[in-house]
């Protein structure tokens, strides 16, 4: 059985590249079935297990499959339903993958659900969205033995490093981050209007920190009404303006608000160029700050060029969160050093499960042995024979019926598989028995 992960992130690709790599969210189930069925078309030696991540900062496909032929042929065929699922050139993908096998797809997976392959060190919410990820795979039917039994022991590890470790201490959030950044173009936030654009769990984040700086209002704009009241409404019990529009209603409203906080679903900007420059001349140019959390991005990138808009994404925040990095270093190094005893748990238990086949076939075998000579010493009891003879005569049978495979391939090997055998034999054939124990 062969484990892949193979991947983009932020470490790897800019977000103009990983945008176009990001799965919807609403189509990941579908996504998943067609990558299994690819993956069965290009190895028929088993049925293929999947599993798709997809964030702001990363897109990976944890896959295990029966990879009977060629070493590449699963990183090959995962590959190719990447770049042609997301109609992309392979020479404009492969610069920015990184392909994982077996033990380094392991470890790769435990280092993500702990925080230390994330813009943010030691941040929590990927945990969530991993958990997520594998939710989805296992409705959608195609996690599978080894991929469960990989996360499972993901999601214990990252469990131990967060409590044996002091991983999330001196972490700056995306959250957080976007509150400085704002703080760097307007000196009070206590003074302006902000708009909160999507209800999901990373704005919900971020009006926490934005509030806490006692803005003048905020407003929630969301596709559907409902969840953004009830943003709105939680923020309106800490005593302040909150209100909850339509997204429909953006572009008449856009110039209303200095600080504008994005983070939607959608595959496409929501925002675009023109509503800016029109949102800009109803406020007689007064600078606006836009923060895009969204991958795929929620403004058109030719947003940046207009003088009087400060706009963010989260490449530009993750600049800024790497301030604790030095602090937290010495949790890093006990985490890394968990994360590697664990993975050769992991792995031992991997090559433990290559070898039931080979243990069940050795089994089935001793069991037909031990039927004939049960059968033959039946018969020869019911004939009247002495019960002695026969007891001996069975174990005797059962004995020369044990040893002739080895002993045949003893006789029969020469050079280094006779050293390898002689080696190995008197290892198989230990006994574990006392000769007074009876």
């Amino acid at each position: 059985m062969k484990l892949l992960t193979l991947g983009i992130n932020h470490h790897t690709a800019p977000v103009a590249i990983r945008e176009k790599v990001a799965f919807d969210p609403e189509f990941l189930q579908e996504a998943l079935h067609d990558l299994r069925q690819h993956l069965l078309g290009a190895n028929q030696a088993g049925l293929p297990e999947a599993t798709i991540l997809s964030t702001c900062n990363r897109t990976e496909v944890y896959c295990a499959a029966n990879d009977a032929s060629a070493a590449g042929l699963l990183h090959e065929a995962t590959f190719d339903w990447l770049a042609k699922t997301q109609q992309l050139a392979p020479s404009s993908l492969q610069p920015h993958i990184y392909s994982l096998p077996q033990s380094d797809a392991v470890r790769h997976a435990f280092r993500v659900a702990c925080g230390l392959d994330s813009m943010v060190i030691g941040e929590t919410q990927i945990l969530g969205q991993m958990k997520d990820a594998v939710r989805t795979a296992n409705d959608a039917g195609v996690l599978g033995t080894y991929l469960n039994q990989l996360f499972q022991k993901t999601f214990a590890v990252a469990k131990e490093v967060r409590g044996s470790t002091e991983i999330g201490a001196h972490s700056i959030s995306m959250a957080a981050a976007s509150v400085r950044l704002a703080e760097r173009i307007f000196e009070k936030i206590s003074d302006q209007r902000i708009l909160f654009i999507g209800a999901g769990d990373m704005i919900s984040l971020c009006a926490t920190h934005f509030v806490a700086r006692k803005p003048k209002n905020v407003a929630i704009a969301n596709r559907t009404i409902e969840r953004g009241q009830e943003l709105a409404d939680s923020i309106s019990m800490q005593d302040l303006e909150a209100e909850s529009f339509k997204l429909s209603e953006l572009p008449g409203r856009l110039y209303e608000f200095d600080i504008i906080v994005s983070s939607t679903a959608s595959s496409l900007p929501i925002i675009g160029l023109g509503m800016v420059e029109s949102a800009l001349k109803q406020r007689r140019h007064k600078p606006m700050v836009m923060i895009d959390l969204a991958v795929p991005r929620d403004f058109e990138p030719e947003i940046s060029r207009l003088d009087d808009v400060y706009l963010y994404t989260v490449d530009d925040l993750g600049v800024m969160i790497k301030t604790g990095a030095n602090l937290r270093q010495a949790a890093v190094s006990q985490a890394e050093a968990i994360i590697e005893d664990r993975v050769g748990n992991f792995m031992h238990w991997m090559h433990g499960r290559n070898a039931v086949p080979i243990i069940q076939d050795i089994q089935t075998q001793g069991e037909r042995l031990r039927q004939l000579e049960l059968e033959r010493a039946m018969k020869r009891l019911m004939r009247g024979d002495d019960p002695q003879e026969v007891l001996n005569a069975m174990a005797q049978g059962l004995t020369n019926k044990f040893l002739h495979g080895s002993l045949h391939a003893l006789q029969h090997s020469n050079g280094a598989e006779r050293d390898a055998l002689i080696k190995l034999l008197p290892k198989l054939f230990a006994s574990h028995t006392k000769p007074e124990d009876h």
